[in-house]
């Protein structure tokens, strides 16, 4: 049986790398600096959603608040801060978004938001992801 693994490190200066084997392995650390592990990712839970109704949060400049029909008996309230690239909020009202359905409630301006909307680029220049085709809300993304 093989107790370890050696070869020369990253650095080539020939120093030994020693694996642990059975009982005693660790899971490998994170590729880069404060990113997540493979299974931290798989809890995850990414959901099509259709956008209900979608509205600007009084008193707030870059919060809409949307009503998203995730599959659930009831649709979800998500705030997002999109509203500086969404001028018209209605423009989103129909289109299939991509959620973070798994995401604990967090209150923003007195509204509880039950989710988190996925956009790419950044306030004012930023796009909701979307999903084509008739995927029904709730399928998960994968």
């Amino acid at each position: 049986m093989m107790e370890g693994v050696r070869g020369r490190s990253r650095s080539g200066k020939g120093k030994s790398m020693d694996a642990p084997s059975g009982e005693n392995a660790k899971p490998a650390p994170a590729s880069t600096p404060g990113g997540i592990g493979y299974e931290e990712f798989l809890r995850v839970e990414l959901s099509v959603g259709l956008v209900r109704t979608a509205e600007k949060v009084q008193g707030a400049d870059k919060l809409l608040r949307m009503s998203v029909d995730i599959g659930e008996p009831a649709a979800r309230t998500i705030v997002a801060g999109i509203a500086q690239a969404y001028p018209d909020p209605q423009t989103l009202v129909g289109k299939r978004i991509v959620v973070v359905s798994n995401l604990a409630p967090r209150t923003l301006r007195g509204i509880v938001s039950q989710g988190m909307l996925l956009a790419a680029g950044e306030p004012p220049n930023l796009s909701v992801v979307t999903v084509d085709g008739p995927i029904a809300p709730g399928t998960r993304v994968r």
